[in-house]
């Protein structure tokens, strides 16, 4: 009786907006019809266990199913989701918003929206207008890393083609970032407590130690490699440096690794060094 209720067409239907997260447009449905937003999900798909899972991991079926009782297609409920991002780059989706668009933000009443680009940690531009994204809170917090800015785009366009599109060159850029925020040594060693502060994204980014000490920035781990909004652009110059140098670049980072960090290290990169010699149409099937 629930799946047959779970058909029926909503009598009033919210169009969503331009890169709109599903998550979302449920949740604005849900105020109208003054029901929590989980209700209001589980009257389309009784078996969901949470928005956030429907944002990552909604099947056909229940795309399919939403779309009917939104009276829309299923394309565009899918394109409200993550779920076809790489899994490589699932990593880099965050649970609340980390930046929002001054332009596309400009005109909407609040709370308004959550765009899906406003959850991605690889982007400093929004994928809508191009403009420059600021903390979600709408501060604009001048990045120290503004030299880098026409290599971070690249490594932006390098995190977004994987993402959203499966394109990665010789190695995976999401799995360059993670390895760029792994803990190095530098030398001469420094005193324990410091040690916190140098990770091998400081091998490539010469300011990046200093800034890290003077803001008191611990950066996040690689298991979650999202940075805040205007420490991003050295990761993601770090990435398109990595990119652009090939495999050589890997093995020299190394030597700024010891201990069981370095021996992490070394079988991560030689893994991705080895998979950068397989035919192309074998890595395109791994992707």
């Amino acid at each position: 009786m629930m799946q047959e209720v779970a058909r029926q067409k909503l009598p009033v239907n919210l169009l969503p907006v331009a890169g709109e997260l599903l998550s979302s447009w449920i949740g604005r449905h849900a105020a109208f019809y003054a029901v929590p937003p989980l209700v209001m999900l589980r009257h389309c798909l009784p078996e969901a266990r949470s928005l956030r899972a429907a944002d990552l991991h909604l099947g056909d079926d229940q795309t399919i199913r939403l779309a009917k009782v939104f009276a829309t297609e299923p394309a565009v409920v899918r394109r409200m989701t993550f779920t076809n991002v790489a899994q490589s780059s699932r990593r880099l989706i965050a649970v609340r918003p980390q930046q929002s668009c001054p332009n596309c933000n400009a005109h909407r009443t609040e709370p308004g929206p959550t765009l899906r680009s406003q959850l991605v940690g690889w982007r400093l531009t929004c994928p809508i207008c191009g403009d420059l994204f600021r903390d979600a809170d709408g501060r604009e917090l001048p990045s120290p890393f503004w030299q880098y800015r026409d290599t971070a785009i690249l490594g932006e366009q390098l995190l977004d083609n994987e993402a959203e599109r499966g394109i990665a060159t010789w190695a995976s850029p999401a799995e360059i970032a993670r390895l760029l925020l792994m803990r190095r040594i530098p030398r001469p060693v420094p005193r324990a407590k410091d040690l916190w502060r140098f990770r091998v994204l400081g091998a490539i980014i010469p300011n990046l130690d200093g800034i890290i000490a003077a803001e008191q920035e611990n950066l996040p781990t690689p298991a979650s490699p999202i940075l805040r909004l205007h420490m991003r652009p050295a990761l993601l110059a770090g990435i398109a440096i990595v990119e652009r140098a090939g495999p050589e670049m890997l093995r020299m980072l190394r030597r700024h690794m010891m201990g069981d960090n370095k021996f992490r290290f070394i079988e991560a990169t030689e893994r991705i060094i080895a998979h950068a010699q397989w035919p192309r149409s074998l890595q395109m099937q791994l992707i």
